[in-house]
Protein backbone atom coordinates (compact mmCIF):
# COMPACT_ATOMS: atom_id res chain seq x y z
CA UNK A 1 0.00 0.00 0.00
CA UNK A 2 1.43 3.73 -0.78
CA UNK A 3 2.44 5.60 1.75
CA UNK A 4 -0.15 8.20 0.88
CA UNK A 5 -2.94 5.93 2.56
CA UNK A 6 -0.89 5.03 5.67
CA UNK A 7 -2.60 7.37 7.90
CA UNK A 8 -6.35 6.77 5.87
CA UNK A 9 -8.58 4.44 7.68
CA UNK A 10 -10.83 2.19 5.49
CA UNK A 11 -13.40 -0.02 7.02
CA UNK A 12 -13.24 -3.66 6.32
CA UNK A 13 -14.75 -3.46 2.67
CA UNK A 14 -12.10 -0.96 1.67
CA UNK A 15 -13.96 2.44 1.99
CA UNK A 16 -12.60 5.69 3.70
CA UNK A 17 -14.03 6.42 7.03
CA UNK A 18 -13.55 10.02 6.31
CA UNK A 19 -14.55 11.18 2.81
CA UNK A 20 -12.60 14.98 4.21
CA UNK A 21 -9.52 13.39 4.35
CA UNK A 22 -9.88 12.32 0.52
CA UNK A 23 -7.61 13.81 -2.45
CA UNK A 24 -6.92 14.01 -6.20
CA UNK A 25 -3.80 11.91 -5.11
CA UNK A 26 -5.63 9.29 -3.22
CA UNK A 27 -7.79 8.87 -5.71
CA UNK A 28 -5.31 8.31 -8.32
CA UNK A 29 -3.60 5.48 -6.18
CA UNK A 30 -7.47 4.07 -5.08
CA UNK A 31 -8.30 3.40 -9.14
CA UNK A 32 -4.68 2.32 -9.67
CA UNK A 33 -5.74 -0.73 -6.17
CA UNK A 34 -9.38 -1.15 -8.70
CA UNK A 35 -7.33 -1.94 -11.60
CA UNK A 36 -7.43 1.46 -13.51
CA UNK A 37 -4.24 2.82 -14.50
CA UNK A 38 -5.20 6.06 -15.95
CA UNK A 39 -8.15 8.44 -14.46
CA UNK A 40 -9.27 10.37 -17.59
CA UNK A 41 -10.80 13.64 -18.07
CA UNK A 42 -14.08 11.31 -18.07
CA UNK A 43 -13.59 9.39 -14.89
CA UNK A 44 -12.95 12.98 -13.79
CA UNK A 45 -16.17 14.28 -13.76
CA UNK A 46 -18.30 11.01 -12.81
CA UNK A 47 -15.66 10.91 -9.23
CA UNK A 48 -15.99 14.61 -9.28
CA UNK A 49 -20.31 14.34 -9.75
CA UNK A 50 -20.24 11.28 -7.32
CA UNK A 51 -17.95 13.21 -4.34
CA UNK A 52 -20.35 16.42 -4.77
CA UNK A 53 -23.28 14.47 -4.47
CA UNK A 54 -22.38 12.27 -1.54
CA UNK A 55 -20.66 14.71 0.49
CA UNK A 56 -24.16 16.62 0.21
CA UNK A 57 -26.00 14.05 0.64
CA UNK A 58 -24.03 11.84 2.90
CA UNK A 59 -24.30 8.89 0.44
CA UNK A 60 -22.48 7.54 -2.25
CA UNK A 61 -24.49 7.65 -5.61
CA UNK A 62 -26.00 5.16 -6.96
CA UNK A 63 -25.54 4.08 -10.59
CA UNK A 64 -29.17 5.46 -11.60
CA UNK A 65 -28.10 8.49 -9.93
CA UNK A 66 -24.59 8.50 -11.42
CA UNK A 67 -25.98 8.15 -15.62
CA UNK A 68 -28.57 10.62 -14.55
CA UNK A 69 -26.38 13.27 -13.16
CA UNK A 70 -23.33 12.96 -15.63
CA UNK A 71 -25.14 11.93 -19.13
CA UNK A 72 -22.79 9.27 -19.11
CA UNK A 73 -24.53 5.70 -20.18
CA UNK A 74 -24.52 2.59 -17.83
CA UNK A 75 -22.73 0.78 -20.55
CA UNK A 76 -19.83 3.28 -20.73
CA UNK A 77 -19.70 3.61 -17.18
CA UNK A 78 -19.27 -0.09 -17.11
CA UNK A 79 -15.97 0.62 -19.62
CA UNK A 80 -14.83 3.07 -17.66
CA UNK A 81 -15.18 1.38 -14.06
CA UNK A 82 -15.56 -2.41 -14.54
CA UNK A 83 -17.32 -4.87 -12.57
CA UNK A 84 -19.21 -2.61 -10.34
CA UNK A 85 -19.59 1.06 -10.90
CA UNK A 86 -20.98 2.11 -8.53
CA UNK A 87 -18.75 0.72 -5.46
CA UNK A 88 -15.73 1.39 -7.81
CA UNK A 89 -16.45 5.44 -8.10
CA UNK A 90 -17.46 5.34 -4.37
CA UNK A 91 -14.11 3.74 -3.66
CA UNK A 92 -11.94 5.70 -5.80
CA UNK A 93 -14.12 9.24 -4.76
CA UNK A 94 -13.25 8.05 -0.91
CA UNK A 95 -17.29 7.56 -0.15
CA UNK A 96 -18.83 4.83 1.65
CA UNK A 97 -20.45 1.79 -0.34
CA UNK A 98 -23.62 3.21 -1.87
CA UNK A 99 -26.81 1.82 -0.87
CA UNK A 100 -28.35 -1.37 -2.44
CA UNK A 101 -25.51 -2.42 -3.49
CA UNK A 102 -24.34 -6.11 -2.40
Amino acid sequence: MSELLAAIKFNAEGYMTDPNQWTREIAEVLAKQEGIDTLTPEHWKIIDFCRQTGLATGKSPTLRQITNGTGISTKDLFALFPKGPAKKVAKIAGLGKPEGCV
